[in-house]
């Protein structure tokens, strides 16, 4: 089985993970999950992480094939469109984001919004393959955190998104809006039958107990030791556990500026009159979720 060459680049201020995804043999590669900088309090943006990203890519001599989301993010804007117009890469998405389109365009009042996935240039569906250089990928259509989300198994390698993350962090929360906690738990059955040595990413870390960063497990390991699926052998009790974990979380404190970004391909808002972008902020959009 080939076996990629992973780079990650962890971003302090939202907990993400972005990966550069590269094939040793014929220098091709693909990002996943690129973080454009946001900065809720003054409104400024940047492309910090997404350079970083860029600058790793000429440093190693690579070809960039692919930028690609998992799904669409709710705590930072994706940097797809922004590394799309500085290479002209295509971006790509999980053909369900079609679905999360509808839902997000109703609660921003966009009726404007094109939903139909035409903000990517390909729109993965399940047992979708494509490839990066010789290395074939995988698309494991893996919902439950949001109805879009899919993993990509790149020879030796899955990117699980927000299913698992690092096994003493457990599972991801599955309360968005078409979010399933029994979704979440079918998606990473399918994820727990790739074989056991198969290297497990994931799409964050918020470092329990104040560890260093950390993002690679294995299946095997994640059998073993993950806290949620120890404490909840089965689907109903796994259920169980995750709802009621979930009512007792905030929302992501950039939720409502994300989604309308990342609904658009990471696209930002198109200037006004005098110059500026604006976002919009539906309010009282989640009535009786938990305050930070």
């Amino acid at each position: 089985m080939h076996r990629p060459d992973v780079a990650a680049f962890f971003d302090p201020r939202t907990s993400s993970i972005q990966y550069v995804v590269s094939d040793p043999q014929t220098r091709a590669c693909a990002i996943i999950d690129p973080v454009l900088d946001f900065d809720e309090k003054s409104g400024s943006t940047a492309t910090h992480n997404a350079d970083a990203l860029l600058d790793h890519v000429r440093q190693h001599d690579l070809r960039l094939e692919w930028i690609l989301d998992t799904h669409p993010h709710a705590d930072h804007f994706s940097a797809a469109a922004y590394l799309k117009s500085k290479t002209g890469a295509p971006i790509a998405i999980g053909a369900h984001v079609i679905d999360v389109q509808k839902i997000w365009a109703q609660i921003y009042n966009r009726p404007d919004l094109p939903a139909d996935g035409s903000q990517w240039d390909r729109l993965f569906s399940d047992g979708d393959t494509f490839s990066i250089g010789d290395i074939e990928v995988g698309v494991m259509y893996s919902p439950g955190h949001t109805l879009a989300s899919i993993t990509y198994v790149a020879g030796d390698a899955a990117f699980v998104h927000d299913t698992l993350f690092m096994p003493d962090s457990g599972t991801a929360r599955a309360d968005f809006p078409g979010g399933s906690a029994g979704a979440l738990w079918s998606s990473i059955q399918a994820i727990l039958a790739l074989p056991g040595d198969t290297r497990i990413f994931v799409g964050h870390d918020y470092q329990p107990g104040g560890r260093q960063p950390q993002w690679e497990s294995t299946v095997d390991r994640q059998k073993a030791e993950n806290i949620h699926l120890k404490q909840s052998p089965g689907r109903d009790a796994f259920v169980a556990i995750r709802e009621k974990r979930d009512r007792t979380l905030p929302m992501p404190k950039l939720i409502l500026h994300a989604l309308q970004i990342n609904i658009n391909g990471g696209q930002l808002p198109q200037p006004e009159a005098n110059g500026m972008r604006y976002l919009k902020l539906p309010l009282d959009a989640f009535p009786g979720c938990a305050w930070s």
